[in-house]
């Protein structure tokens, strides 16, 4: 259920790190930084760890390039990628059957919108509707065009688990435990609610990456959500 978010930029902290974490316990986050400094030598180290890699890349662009990307991200090997839902239905549909037509199929996610952002945020692009009406149009597109479920915030996770169907995946960054500041999230909750609301992954960072000893912090975060999903009576 846990994502550990590797925030580092370059590859011998993020592999000296992870030697602190189980691959049991938790799965990586691998995102543009890391990537762009390491490119896939850091996918091939993680997997030599034993680890599942989540790709963060949010491909964004026309459909043709979004879905060769998406075909060479799959021969990475990796366990889970994504795309940016706002590239719209063809977009998403290309990128589907990129990952279809792929010797390896990694989970496919959509990324709704950003947890950093408000509905200031969003008016001040132009975007008029609310954010949860936001969230719920482009995870529909999503859901519709076969994708294996987005990006979102736990506070969205509720509704969305309503309105999509009970396949449909939720991950969800901006995820705080109770003690530790939201830094640049505005739309931070904790895991225990991120279960209870219906997420399936949740994606950490800093309060793990920066703690004195992060696999204790990883411990205390895996009984927040082992507690939550014994009160939902769900236990993996």
């Amino acid at each position: 259920r846990i994502i550990v978010s590797l925030d580092f930029p370059e590859i011998d902290r993020a592999v000296e790190f992870v030697k602190q974490l189980d691959p049991q316990r938790c799965r990586l986050k691998v995102g543009k930084e890391l990537f762009t400094n390491s490119g896939p030598l850091i996918i091939e180290r993680l997997k030599e760890a034993g680890f599942d890699i989540f790709l963060d890349l949010k491909f964004h662009d026309i459909p043709t390039t979004v879905a060769r990307a998406c075909r060479v991200a799959a021969g990475l090997g990796v366990w889970m990628i994504d795309v940016h839902a706002m590239g719209g239905s063809n977009m998403l549909i290309s990128a589907r059957e990129a990952i279809d037509s792929s010797n390896h199929k990694p989970l496919l996610v959509a990324v709704t919108v950003l947890t950093s952002m408000s509905n200031d945020d969003l008016k001040q692009i132009g975007i008029t509707p609310p954010m949860n009406d936001m969230v719920l149009k482009l995870a529909l597109i999503s859901d519709e065009a076969g994708i294996d479920g987005v990006v979102c915030s736990a506070q969205e996770a509720r509704m969305l688990r309503t309105r999509t169907n009970p396949a449909f995946c939720l991950v969800t960054p901006g995820i705080r435990p109770a003690e530790s500041a939201k830094q640049d999230q505005n739309r931070a909750v904790t895991p225990e609610d991120a279960i209870l609301a219906g997420s399936n992954y949740l994606v950490i960072g800093r309060p793990i990456i920066e703690a004195k000893d992060p696999l204790k912090a990883l411990e205390a975060i895996e009984k927040e959500v082992n507690a939550a999903l014994v009160q939902l009576g769900a236990r993996d």
